[in-house]
């Protein structure tokens, strides 16, 4: 089974990105397929590392701010927004280390990336509410749009772009080490069929 979006990664960069991505989650303990889908929403589905946010001063693949990169060893957003796809998701991972552990789903992932101080909070949590830059940057997220915007709904955002046969919320082994249905229900009729027999 292909990554979520995968179709969507230009085919220039399609394989290599694809192999980084997984051996990316690997390093981290996630399930690629939820980093495949943040990085969709957050790069406006170009998979691209010099898209900018309209809004404010994010660029690239996980959106990247000033805020965000000031503890990366020093690169700027000049020097992100000059990388290739596949370069830049090495900042990708050393933006996400630090919360190696606490990315248990897909919104959790979500949250390191958007506002790291929320990851495990509850859904009534508010994040960002209005007049602040924060809030109209993120005013999308806002979707009962009463000037505040919660966990709940930064949830209820993320839930939208996850495809049909996803999970958000389970840990899934590389497609290469899932076992065929086909074969599981074989060893299970063996089995009954042997522990029958008097």
């Amino acid at each position: 089974m292909a990554l979520a979006y995968e179709s969507l990664v230009p085919s220039a960069y399609r394989s290599e990105f694809i192999a980084k991505v997984v051996a990316i989650s690997n390093r981290l303990g996630i399930n690629p397929n939820w980093l495949m889908i943040v990085i969709k929403f957050e790069s406006a589905g170009t998979f691209s590392p010099s898209v900018k946010n309209p809004g404010s001063e994010a660029y690239g693949l996980i959106q990247f701010t000033n805020a965000g990169i000031s503890g990366l060893g020093g690169v700027t957003l000049a020097q992100l927004k000059a990388m290739d796809a596949v370069t830049q998701l090495d900042w990708v991972e050393k933006y996400l280390t630090p919360y190696k552990g606490k990315m248990t789903d897909l919104y959790n992932l979500y949250l390191a990336v958007f506002a790291p101080a929320y990851i495990g909070r509850p859904d009534a949590q508010k994040v960002y509410a209005s007049p602040s830059a924060a809030y109209s940057a993120n005013a999308a997220l806002d979707t009962n749009k009463d000037g505040v915007i919660t966990v709940g709904e930064i949830k209820q955002v993320i839930t939208r772009y996850i495809p049909a046969g996803y999970d958000a919320g389970t840990l899934l082994p590389p497609t290469s080490t899932i076992v065929p249905i086909a074969a599981v229900i074989a060893v299970l009729l063996f089995l009954f069929f042997i522990l029958k027999r008097p």
